[in-house]
């Protein structure tokens, strides 16, 4: 049913309602209802019929509207997304390319296409310019609605880090979609990323294990592990790496516990959330 129908309809119910049943009430009615009880019944009849049909078509109605004010909440976002598309596009990622073309010509000067460092440093820039156009692309689009799953987006995530990145990830993942709350996810997914990169930079290893599990009264325990070069157990404590402190800083906020530790030539970053 159309919204101009609708319409029409709330307003010629009512009319149509009472002409009916004074019609009914005069041709066949009148020997065996009163005038004083026709004249009673008639506004209850309309009351009624707009208790079951009005009722019913206010909130088709009501139903419309709400449909018309989220495509325009989703046109005004994707106004919004484009724009800061535009604006990526027309700083980050040209700069990344200009930055690149003079990278090139710096090596080929300088006979560095062969050092190892020059190289990571070209791939690091790489990968940076093509998650910023990625990051474009994704902008001019609405997110899909299909049902979302968190966890699958943890599987995204290692998948990505094996393609791009060319790091061998083994995950373990057992904390259940419904065990955290929509904050939480946001914030330990960001630690394990931060986590992630942290051993990406430092650690000198190209291999990463991520664990999870569910324990007592809702809580979880969630470890990112390499075995790199790593660190000992004072520099630990003492480090002011940015990439562990956000990961400290986020923990602290969420009432999570934080660990980070050398164990048996394993590097071990912990989170862990107990109900108290």
């Amino acid at each position: 049913m159309k919204y101009k129908q609708i319409k029409w309809l709330i307003l010629i119910l009512p009319t149509l309602t009472i002409t009916l049943w004074e019609y009914i009430r005069h041709a066949l009615l009148l020997p065996y209802i009163s005038m004083d009880m026709g004249n009673f019944l008639s506004p209850v009849l309309v009351f009624v019929v707009t208790l079951i049909f009005l009722r019913h078509l206010f909130s088709i109605l009501e139903r419309f509207q709400e449909e018309l004010r989220s495509e325009k909440a989703k046109k005004a976002a994707l106004i919004e997304r484009e724009k800061l598309a535009r604006e990526l596009h027309d700083g980050i990622a040209q700069s990344l390319f200009l930055l690149s073309v003079k990278m090139n010509k710096f090596g080929r000067k300088n006979h560095l296409e062969h050092d190892s460092d020059f190289q990571k440093i070209k791939q690091t820039l790489q990968h940076v310019h093509d998650d910023t156009r990625q990051a474009i692309t994704n902008l001019k689009y609405l997110p899909n609605e299909d049902p979302f799953s968190w966890t699958e987006t943890i599987y995204q995530y290692v998948t990505e880090l094996k393609n791009n990145h060319l790091m061998d990830v083994k995950l373990e993942w057992g904390i259940q979609e419904d065990t955290l709350l929509t904050k939480e996810k946001i914030e330990l997914f960001a630690c394990i990323k931060e986590a992630v990169v942290n051993v990406i930079k430092h650690a000198k290893t190209n291999q990463i294990w991520i664990h999870s599990k569910e324990i007592d009264d809702n809580g979880w325990i969630c470890e990112v592990k390499d075995q790199g070069i790593g660190f000992t157990n004072e520099t630990i404590q003492y480090s002011k790496g940015y990439g562990l402190q956000i990961i400290k800083d986020r923990a602290r906020d969420m009432e999570w516990e934080f660990s980070m530790k050398r164990i048996d030539n394993e590097t071990i970053i912990e989170l862990k959330k107990e109900n108290k």
